[in-house]
């Protein structure tokens, strides 16, 4: 599994809220709480797509 850059993850914020993100490295999602969109991870690279982003209101 590759490992997202933290240095990466420090500036990377919700493109829709431009809020923090919350990285979850288990399911390999960003998590935008503001948004309740999380964000997948795919091979260490986040897609900041909002049409790619999972609702977490399900």
């Amino acid at each position: 599994m590759n490992e997202v850059d933290p240095k990466l993850l420090e500036i990377l914020v919700c493109p829709l809220t431009k809020s923090p993100l919350r990285y979850d490295s288990e399911v390999q999602e960003l998590i935008s709480e503001q948004a309740k969109l999380a964000y997948p991870i795919r091979d260490g690279i986040p897609i900041m797509l909002v049409d790619e982003a999972r609702s977490l209101e399900d």
